[in-house]
């Protein structure tokens, strides 16, 4: 079974063509201003269309209130929105009863204790991105390069939801992640860039060749 690949952060319309060149499930626009990846509505709504069917489009939104996603789906055509703040349960199953598109909530995960994030959100998500949980006082909830021990992740097979795996993951590294853990489905950022929030081709190609042998 091949490992589904989600290329996040894109901003510039030659990074779509390279995810979908590597072979991405999806691709992800990130809704955050502090984040180097920001786009707008705008922009956001370009690329979207610049997406081929059967690659799944995700807006990541950060604590996001109704105003704010209303805005945001009637702007930019989506199939699903990824978040990745401090959302409780109950704010994620409002999120997919209001709006009527699958929610991925992104867990943080350091220590084993972290794992219990996850069954807190199995019953109301319908996509779980098991992250590493960002440093204390970072701006970024997401996108830092930082991976956990993946040994934590290892032999659990008992989450009922489909769930990525994230955190610092490379071309040289996501393999051995894979194999670790046992993940189907994975999603990187800044490990496929050249700079913040520019997007490098020659990576992302590597990065979904790493895991044709994974």
């Amino acid at each position: 079974m091949d490992t589904a690949i989600k290329f996040c952060g894109l901003t510039r319309p030659q990074d779509i063509d390279a995810a979908v060149a590597a072979g991405a499930r999806y691709v992800g626009f990130v809704f955050f201003p502090k984040s180097p990846r920001n786009v707008s509505l705008e922009t956001a709504r370009a690329l979207a269309l610049r997406v081929p069917p059967g690659v799944a489009k995700v807006a990541l939104t950060v604590d996001a209130d109704d105003a704010a996603l209303d805005a945001l789906l009637a702007a930019v055509p989506l199939d699903l929105l990824q978040l990745h703040g401090h959302e409780s349960p109950a704010r994620v199953a409002e999120v997919r009863a209001r709006h009527g598109l699958p929610v991925m909530k992104a867990v943080g995960i350091a220590e084993a204790a972290d794992l219990a994030e996850i069954d807190r959100y199995q019953p109301v998500a319908d996509l779980l991105l098991i992250d590493a949980k960002p440093p204390r006082g970072a701006d970024l909830p997401g996108g830092n390069g930082l991976a956990f021990d993946w040994r934590l992740l290892a032999g659990r097979k008992y989450w009922t939801k489909p769930w990525l795996l994230a955190g610092g993951l490379t071309p040289a590294n996501v393999a051995e992640a894979v194999r670790l853990t046992g993940a189907r489905q994975v999603d990187v950022s800044s490990g496929v860039e050249s700079a913040p929030g520019i997007k490098d081709a020659d990576r992302m190609a590597a990065f979904a060749a790493a895991l044709g042998g994974a």
